[in-house]
């Protein structure tokens, strides 16, 4: 993007970390569950044909005279994007009905039932994992973005000044170097998806099941612990396994921070050889 739009997109997403958790599971619990319960067979569409949309929209930029692509500059995607984004969900949300009609003779739930056995609850883990989303990308957006323009210039425009396209520099050059604060982020933003517990606990239904079936319920390890421990007794077994579960986030989520500050450390010191970083 170019920096005036970088400017004004980054503090906002930024602030969207900010959005206590609560907050997060009481909309996806009472408001994004219903909707989804009400339009499953849209919402499924949605998922598959927004990112296959994109793709779309790319390749159709690709084929456009290059007077038209001065027009649509990729760095101002984000903005001419949208109205398309717009039609693609009016779109899926206007066929749902025909398309679940046609392939699934107008019951998708009972045809998952049928013939795969699949059980769909009103808060399960498709939705655990829309709200989750929302709460940690900001998080690792903010970090990769430090980290891919961290990289020195110097290396992009001499991959470039060798005969490099713009992509080739950014591919093979760019991204590599900041291969390690990129990771990095998706493993702090994992870390804290595994120990987060208000939106798992509003949004998941909270059933006691372990199952691969997304459209069912769920229970973490930490809501697991925020709902039993008031009832367990002091002392006994149930309550020694749940500082048991409580010991183990807490390795699971030490492990995976300790890993990628040592992955953002190593990115620091190759900066540092570079020039990049005094």
């Amino acid at each position: 993007m170019p920096p005036r739009l970088r400017s004004r997109l980054k503090p906002t997403l930024e602030l969207m970390e900010a959005m206590p958790g609560v907050v997060v599971g009481f909309v996806a619990g009472l408001v994004l569950a219903p909707w989804v319960d009400r339009h499953l067979a849209g919402a499924l569409v949605l998922l598959i044909g927004l990112p296959a949309g994109m793709l779309l929209a790319g390749l159709v930029w690709m084929r456009l005279p290059p007077v038209w692509r001065r027009r649509f500059p990729l760095g101002w995607a984000g903005l001419w994007l949208m109205p398309w984004l717009a039609l693609l969900v009016g779109s899926a949300l206007w066929l749902s009905p025909w398309f679940e009609a046609l392939l699934f003779g107008g019951d998708l739930r009972g045809w998952l039932e049928a013939h795969f056995g699949l059980g769909v609850a009103s808060r399960n883990a498709l939705i655990v994992g829309l709200a989750m989303g929302f709460a940690v990308i900001p998080g690792i957006y903010a970090l990769a973005e430090d980290a891919l323009f961290g990289v020195p210039p110097n290396l992009g425009e001499g991959a470039q000044a060798l005969g490099a396209t713009r992509w080739q520099s950014l591919w093979k050059v760019v991204l590599p170097a900041a291969a390690p604060g990129v990771l990095s982020a998706v493993m702090i933003g994992a870390g804290r998806a595994v120990g987060e517990t208000m939106i798992v606990l509003m949004a998941s239904g909270n059933t006691a099941l372990m199952t691969l079936n997304p459209l069912e319920g769920m229970r973490s390890m930490a809501a697991t612990i925020a709902i039993e421990l008031p009832e367990a007794v002091p002392g006994g077994i149930h309550y020694r396994l749940l500082f048991l579960v409580a010991l183990a986030l807490f390795v699971f989520t030490f492990l995976v921070n300790t890993l990628a500050e040592l992955l953002h450390a190593r990115l620091r010191s190759r900066y540092r050889r570079l020039g990049g970083m005094s």
